[in-house]
């Protein structure tokens, strides 16, 4: 079982005194930002200058400036920057900056796992994950609570790597829910397993594939989609409440029997075995090396998918349906 650590394990006077650099001011970063501001510490943003987050950062009465300036100034440098950019803003603009005693945070494991930023032995490397996204990171902080979190540390070179990066998890608010040690390389594998296999690929797959099926049989293509798309939130959120057991509680007799006895004829050992060969590609690096070529290449086979997955029926008939529902804008 994962060690948890909370509130009282963390000391948020470790980073009294100390300067905070979020390096990008996206997703996670805002809320990175904005909660540590909160919670005392002393914040400064890198983002490209001029940029729309340039100026949302400005407007939200942060100092903002270019990241080798942040990498400069700042004790701890937070990388929140897309995994994709990374390796470049870091070889750029912050390698030159990494002096001795200096904290370098990731919140995914994926540019040190992968040896596509590779710290000088001096400093301390770390990593705290929130486990949502940054703008409900950023609400539960002003609501008085948090979202659960994933701690790492690959480098320690103080002694005192850990207790930073607890400090840290406290002043964004992931303490109060609980922080879950593990690896660099745990988190990566696992992160991406579950985007491809399950979150993502997986659930986009089945739905499509559940879609198609239905078409093809004849049935009216609106019904498809409420059958196989729009009604899965429904369960997804029955089982982010309360797990399989309460989701199945909540439906009724004759789709839990369906269930259990036509699940696995969908989800066989054929399916298992492909999610195992995904893994090794993952633990093995084959995977990132495929995804760091594809974006050096300038994503021509991503491009060319996304283009295509976006003229699919199920995306044409589900806008149509959406537009009947306005609540879903709210």
């Amino acid at each position: 079982m994962a060690k948890i650590y909370y509130d009282k394990d963390a000391n948020l006077d470790l980073l009294k005194g100390k300067t905070v650099g979020i390096i990008g001011f996206g997703s996670q970063g805002h809320a990175h930002a904005q909660n540590l501001r909160d919670s005392g510490c002393q914040v400064i943003v890198a983002e490209l200058p001029g940029t729309e987050v340039w100026k949302a950062a400005k407007k939200a009465d942060f100092e903002v400036a270019t990241a080798a300036e942040v990498a400069k100034k700042a004790d701890i440098i937070v990388m929140l920057a897309p995994d994709t950019v990374q390796p470049r803003i870091y070889r750029e603009s912050i390698e030159k900056e990494m002096a001795r005693g200096k904290t370098l945070i990731f919140a995914h494991g994926f540019s040190i796992h992968f040896s596509q930023i590779v710290p000088p032995v001096d400093v301390d490397v770390s990593m705290i994950a929130p486990k949502c996204p940054g703008h409900i990171l950023r609400r539960l902080y002003t609501e008085g609570s948090g979202p659960p979190a994933l701690v790492a540390i690959y480098q320690d070179a103080s002694g005192k790597a850990k207790d930073t990066a607890l400090a840290y998890a406290k002043g964004i608010g992931c303490a109060r829910a609980g922080v879950l040690e593990t690896t660099f390389a745990e988190e990566t594998e696992t992160d991406l397993f579950g985007e491809q296999t399950v979150l993502c690929g997986g659930v986009s797959s089945l739905i499509k594939a559940g879609f198609e099926t239905l078409i093809e049989a004849g049935y009216q293509p609106e019904i498809a989609y409420f059958e196989v798309c729009h009604e899965l939130k429904l369960i997804v959120d029955l089982i982010y409440q309360g797990g399989l057991s309460y989701m199945r509680y909540s439906v009724s007799d004759t789709a839990e029997y369906g269930d259990y006895t036509r699940g696995p004829r969908v989800i066989d050992d054929l399916v298992r075995e492909e999610m195992e060969q995904i893994l090794a590609e993952i633990q093995n690096g084959s995977f990132a090396t495929e995804w760091i070529l594809e974006n050096q290449a300038g994503r021509p086979s991503f491009n060319a998918v996304r283009r295509m997955e976006a003229e699919h029926p199920i995306e044409v008939v589900g806008k149509k349906l959406r537009d009947m529902m306005p609540w879903l804008k709210g």
